[in-house]
């Protein structure tokens, strides 16, 4: 995606209505029919919070998962303020944790990332392909900058590395891993742009359009059926989402 073309923010109607959205959301989980999601293999799943949000934010879906089978496993740096000190050292440290988790089970684990959380997944896979199953994203802005974001001044506020405008980085951010890949995004979404949600569809990675809110989506009733059923892709015979 070049520089020129790149999305505006949500209106910002959208992010005034977006805490009453996920609270609908979160009843709609609690209401939602699991009998009919496919049972987890065991194999391990790292979890990575949205910004300005900790393990307790990613916690329906992550809980829900465990329930399925998966052994679940959080990023475990608690609240998700942005990159620290050098970006490349930060992002590897996060990439060894993924390396010991995987080592510890002696399988590839997959990884969820919520919005910013999603961005890390995606470099972590780039960083240790060989420890990573697949990547599930939610609602991340991987192809735009902070200007496609309502927030962007919040992680400017709490993130002293350099803006993601930066065109190097941009370019780095929006490459899809070498891995089965999928951004779930939302048109209606009230703080990322979707169209910066949008990869390049391949062989190996797709995009999957839920509705929903912004907030909501770690406990969105279509998130944790695509999330259920992505996870259940057999290892080394993913195939497109279906549904």
């Amino acid at each position: 995606m070049s520089t020129a073309a790149m999305p505006f923010p949500p209106f910002l109607g959208l992010l005034g209505i977006e805490p009453l959205r996920a609270a609908f959301e979160f009843a709609g989980m609690h209401l939602m029919d699991r009998s009919s999601l496919p049972a987890g293999d065991g194999h391990p799943v790292v979890f990575f919070p949205g910004l300005a949000t900790d393990q307790r934010a990613i916690a329906p879906l992550r809980n829900c998962c465990e329930r399925l089978g998966y052994s679940v496993h959080d990023w475990e740096l608690g609240l998700n303020t942005g990159p620290q000190g050098h970006i490349g050292d930060w992002l590897a440290g996060l990439a060894d944790h993924v390396q010991a988790v995987s080592d510890a089970h002696g399988r590839r684990a997959s990884l969820v990332g919520w919005s910013l959380g999603g961005v890390y997944a995606r470099e972590i896979a780039k960083l240790v392909p060989d420890a990573v199953r697949q990547v599930v994203t939610l609602g991340t802005p991987f192809g735009g900058t902070g200007n496609n974001s309502n927030v962007g001044w919040l992680y400017g506020a709490l993130n002293v590395q350099p803006s993601a405008s930066d065109i190097t980085l941009s370019v780095r951010l929006s490459t899809t891993p070498d891995v089965p890949t999928t951004s779930v995004y939302s048109r209606s979404d009230g703080v990322v742009s979707w169209e910066a949600c949008m990869l390049r569809a391949g062989r190996r990675a797709e995009n999957i359009e839920v509705d929903g809110s912004h907030l909501g989506l770690p406990w969105n009733p279509k998130v944790i059926s695509v999330v259920a059923d992505r996870l259940a892709q057999p290892e080394g015979a993913w195939s497109r989402w279906k549904g």
